[in-house]
């Protein structure tokens, strides 16, 4: 049974939502989280687990994963859970030779802002992952780089939070927002209402439909990423890697059309094989092509022959909540007291899970974040006009 009153109500059960109450629950925070479907169901359970650092815009956002990077290594024990945490470093692979002189540029960039990164030839690459064929031509290397399982930290920080008593409703769909005189009231439940003066927006692909009760505009889209799961096989693969192109497309502003993203590849802790990745604006459409994994196998095989040998066992696809610019929208909403969003992280919710939660959570309950929070905020959006939609 819904409780009538809250401190504070967490829309969406994904790893957003569920770092965000778990970190408040630190702070002693009454909260509830409510989930339209089932917990863990959506975005965060259709993608992969890299922890790349390489792939962050220079700026605010790689600020903030390095961050989020220091709070992965202790985990396990804070949350009592296995979340399958490794930090073995990661790759990005140069296929092509145009492609150096754009790496060089992003490499600078980022040893500016003081993240580690290497350039290697061909050989010192395969030095460090045997597995790699002859097909590229150099590689990036950042030891920071690591890899979990989402799923795991999804649920780790969910039951954390459950354990210090935030109360979790899965198949609870919001229907509304109470406000009075500019502020949070109440939220409106399709089993009940609950009062709070605080409501934190964290339902990713689906954030903009909760802006639209209060009439606020909220510029996210899905963002489509189909991936390939082999049978479980001999350790072949030990860091994450990701191509040159994977990067391009990633990073690129713009709705352009851009099937074909280049490749990620990881090896799980079970032997798995998660090979990817697409990045589509086809709505809400959840459907694998077969041109895309035709397309996804032939790059990932080009790069590690020896998954050649693997069979594939399924496939899938999930939404990234896509903003214009690429970074996730996170601090409070203006014009209406009491209502912050988290999302919009787009293909770096798990990365920068741990950070986002912690941040929120200090804006709750102290009203402000020790990190700078105006690079994410609702209001650089051009299309947002003081707060509201028109009627």
């Amino acid at each position: 049974m819904l409780p009538h009153t809250a401190d504070t109500v967490i829309i969406g059960g994904g790893v957003i939502g569920a770092s965000i109450a778990y970190y408040l629950s630190k702070k002693k925070v009454r909260a509830v989280l409510l989930e339209q479907g089932e917990l863990v169901s959506g975005t965060s359970s259709a993608c992969g687990g890299l922890i790349f650092l390489q792939s962050k815009k220079t700026g605010a956002h790689l600020a903030l994963a390095l961050e989020s990077k220091k709070r992965f290594a202790g985990l396990n024990e804070e949350l009592g859970a296995e979340i399958e945490y490794r930090n073995e470093g990661g790759l990005i692979i140069v296929e092509k030779e145009e492609e150096l002189q754009s790496i060089d540029c992003h490499i600078a960039r980022e040893k500016k802002l003081g993240l580690e990164v290497s350039f290697l030839d061909r050989q010192e690459a395969r030095e460090l992952e045997p597995c790699l064929s002859e097909n590229f031509v150099a590689a990036v290397h950042c030891p920071l780089d690591g890899q979990v399982n989402p799923i795991y930290l999804s649920l780790a920080f969910l039951e954390a939070a459950k354990r210090s008593g935030v109360k979790v409703f899965p198949l609870t769909r919001v229907t509304d927002i109470g406000l009075g005189e500019g502020r949070v009231e109440s939220v409106i439940t399709c089993r009940g209402k609950i009062a709070t003066p605080i409501i934190i927006n964290a339902a990713g692909v689906n954030a903009p439909d909760v802006g639209k009760m209060v009439k606020t505009k909220i510029p996210i889209i899905p963002r489509r990423g189909q991936v390939v799961v082999t049978e479980t096989g001999p350790q072949l693969l030990k860091r994450g890697l990701i191509s040159a192109k994977y990067l391009e497309v990633k990073q690129a502003a713009g709705l352009g059309e851009a099937q074909e993203a280049g490749t990620s590849a990881e090896q799980t802790m079970s032997g798995n094989f998660l090979l990817g990745a697409t990045r589509e604006f086809v709505g809400f459409d959840k459907r694998t092509t077969w041109k895309a994994m035709k397309t996804i196998v032939y790059r990932a095989t080009q790069l590690i022959p020896g998954l050649k040998d693997l069979h594939i066992i399924r496939t899938f696809a999930g939404l990234r909540p896509y903003t214009p610019d690429g970074l996730p929208i996170l601090g409070k909403v203006t014009g209406i007291d009491g209502l912050i969003i988290a999302a919009g992280h787009e293909g770096d919710g798990i990365c920068l899970a741990p950070i986002t939660g912690e941040l929120i959570a200090d804006l709750v309950t102290e009203g402000r974040t020790d990190f700078e929070l105006g690079d994410f905020a609702l209001d650089r959006f051009e299309e947002k006009r003081d707060g509201r939609l028109e009627d």
